[in-house]
């Protein structure tokens, strides 16, 4: 799926955003960080598949040069059990709401803009296109989920801290694929205080989520554990 599912949903949309739709080929970062990096098989292999300890799904938060923050955070939440009936519409939602990200913070991968406002209406566009495909199947604590997600990469991108916003991306993901948890909220709150752990706090409860984690038999739909009942 990736990057072309996405580009022919948004052109199937019309519109700004199909108007905006950047030509010729795309490109995964996800794959270009992978050769630069030297690391071999496909974008959004774990890293326990390559040996080095993560749980299945789960990769470390990149930064800087290379595959943006949130880059694989689509594909990891589609492969948790909550997602299993409909990973190709988790993973095309979720890449809607990673590009609205990526217009906002200033390197999207499919849409095109060279105005500011506008980009931001796109993104926002994006956001609310991907929400409402996740309500319509039924998951609204997921929807609630990325809500905060959406607000802490937001912090996290104003403190230009991209390591903290792919933590975010990569611990809501879990999150929406496995379950929540009230260490996950611990962690988000560490975030919403500047806490200089709430990075690790945050890779330490998607490593664990997915790993082992929760709620692993919870269908679509269902309550996801701890936050969203609790906060």
């Amino acid at each position: 799926m990736r990057l072309e599912a996405l580009r022919r949903a948004l052109a199937q949309e019309g519109g700004a955003l199909a108007d905006a739709l950047a030509a010729g080929p795309v490109t995964d970062p996800r794959a270009t960080a992978a050769a630069e990096s030297g690391e071999g098989g496909p974008p959004g292999a774990s890293a326990a598949a390559a040996g080095e300890g993560r749980p299945p799904g789960a990769s470390e938060a990149v930064t800087g040069e290379g595959a943006p923050p949130g880059a694989s955070a689509p594909a990891l939440a589609a492969s948790g059990p909550r997602a299993a009936a409909r990973r190709d519409d988790y993973e095309l939602l979720l890449e809607m709401i990673l590009e609205g990200s990526l217009l906002h913070y200033g390197a999207p991968r499919v849409v095109r803009c060279d105005e500011p406002d506008l980009a931001l209406l796109l993104g926002d566009r994006l956001y609310a296109l991907g929400l409402s495909r996740l309500a319509e199947l039924g998951d609204l604590d997921a929807v609630a989920e990325l809500a905060d997600v959406i607000s802490l990469v937001a912090q996290a991108q104003a403190e230009r801290d991209l390591a903290l916003a792919s933590a975010v991306w990569e611990a809501g993901a879990a999150a929406i694929g496995w379950g929540g948890g009230p260490e996950l909220e611990a962690a988000k709150r560490l975030a919403r205080a500047g806490d200089e752990r709430a990075r690790a706090a945050l890779l330490a409860v998607r490593d664990r989520t997915v790993g082992g984690g929760a709620d692993l038999e919870a269908p679509v739909g269902c309550r996801l554990t701890g936050p969203l009942d609790a906060a």
